[in-house]
């Protein structure tokens, strides 16, 4: 049977323009670091498979515990019913988070989790009699998912075009994007900051909150920020008296080489919205954790103040139990130090990429090394060069799949060092081609 064609007939792809996009690559079973073609060829992911899979594919002592629980109890509604997958995830993630993130609301996705975020904060404040207080504040090149609270805070990106008249205002100020050796660091998150407190100056009275992705942008080219400039950037919010969001569902679960984005800035956010490594690649699932502070502000006699929204999936106990798993892994021993083992590669093989003549502004945040291309042609994500590197890459049976000139690994923590330097030559073979 031709699979292929028949996906060909009735498949529509993500973020794919079917008309032109080559035929789809069948995969029929993966582990670890490696994807199998239906034809044998092994496909090194050093992507994750959409950033997804922190462990690799297969995990054992995941396959274990979903094959526990389903023998249990498959789904429950979550409205008046509890389970203790649920009440033991929610404990444990509390434990780790800062310690004013106390209560956990659950979802489906990264879309999902920073819709509900939104939400709260402007209820928040509506509850609180403060009606007004309706902006939000968010960063030139997010990407937070593809709902439409979720599009309004992220269409600088220059994805939704087609839905603009349906997004809510939104208060974008620039991003202060660095790299390795970056000799303007300083001015320029001087300038951010500054353009940060004069926007406060005008518009904190009417203010909800501010939603970022900590650390790392992902969709939007990979851009990086410093710890100093995140602690700096908080601190004002907080003058301000506005709610700061972090989305960290790329860079939950050890991307920036620690458990949490806020974590590794030792930084308090009033909500954090996780999703795709928190269950380790196994079942779509999410969550958004809100302070003591902001869960109170939902208590009352009247239902009207309730936080009324929610998903036939809700705290899944499949989802519950993988997600369990996925975090005794990450916060192992082997772990920990696979993040440490993986950072140093990518920086030694950064060194040697920055010599390259078509190659500026290497970076690097934990796991995630980054680079971009020098084009003549259209840079940002539909840049032709992203086209031309995938084909290569793919070529090659390696998965890397670049954001427009933006070229980044970010692969599992169980790939080795002789995986991530085939992955690395590959990747700066492709460059040289160029």
């Amino acid at each position: 049977m031709n699979y292929v064609a028949i996906d060909k007939k009735h498949v529509w792809h993500p973020f794919t323009q079917e008309l032109t996009a080559p035929d789809p690559i069948l995969i029929k079973g993966a582990k670890g670091s490696i994807l199998y073609k239906e034809n044998g060829e092994e496909v090194l992911d050093l992507v994750s498979s959409w950033w997804v899979n922190i462990h690799g594919h297969a995990n054992e002592k995941i396959v274990q515990a979903l094959h526990k629980q389903a023998q249990t109890m498959e789904h429950v509604i979550f409205a008046g019913f509890t389970h203790k997958p649920a009440i033991e995830l929610s404990q444990r993630l509390t434990k780790i988070l800062p310690d004013k993130l106390e209560r956990v609301f659950f979802s489906d996705n990264g879309s999902t989790a920073v819709e509900i975020a939104l939400k709260l904060s402007l209820q928040y404040w509506f509850n609180k009699g403060q009606s007004n207080r309706k902006r939000i504040i968010a960063f030139n090149n997010s990407y937070h998912g593809d709902t439409f609270g979720a599009m309004s805070v992220a269409k600088e990106s220059g994805f939704y075009e087609p839905f603009e008249d349906k997004l809510f205002h939104v208060d974008f100020i620039n991003y202060p994007s660095t790299y390795m050796n970056d000799p303007n660091l300083e001015q320029t998150e001087e300038e951010c900051l500054k353009e940060f407190t004069n926007l406060l100056d005008k518009t904190a009275q009417d203010t909800s909150a501010i939603i970022l992705e900590p650390l790392i942008q992902g969709a939007g080219g990979m851009n990086m920020m410093t710890t100093n400039y995140l602690q700096k950037m908080v601190k004002i919010a907080k003058s301000y008296g506005i709610l700061v969001i972090f989305d960290e569902v790329m860079v939950g679960f050890g991307r920036t080489g620690d458990i949490f984005a806020c974590n590794k800035a030792k930084v308090e956010p009033d909500l954090i919205c996780l999703s795709k490594g928190l269950t380790g690649g196994f079942l779509p699932m999410a969550i958004t954790v809100a302070t003591e502070e902001i869960y109170e502000a939902f208590l009352d006699e009247d239902f009207n103040r309730a936080f009324a929204h929610g998903h036939s999936f809700t705290a899944n106990p499949l989802g519950c139990a993988v997600a369990l798993a996925s975090l005794d892994i990450t916060l192992s021993d082997e772990t920990q130090a696979n993040l440490k083992r993986i950072e140093k590669l990518h920086r030694d093989r950064l060194e040697e990429a920055s010599t390259l003549k078509n190659v500026e502004k290497v970076r690097l945040c934990g796991t995630v090394g980054a680079l971009d291309v020098i084009s003549t042609e259209q840079s940002g994500y539909t840049s032709p060069i992203g086209t031309k590197l995938k084909t290569y890459y793919w070529k090659h049976n390696i998965h890397l799949r670049p954001l427009g000139n933006v070229v980044y690994m970010l692969p599992p923590y169980c790939t080795t060092n002789d995986q991530l330097n085939k992955g690395w030559d590959v990747l700066l073979a492709g460059i040289k081609q160029l």
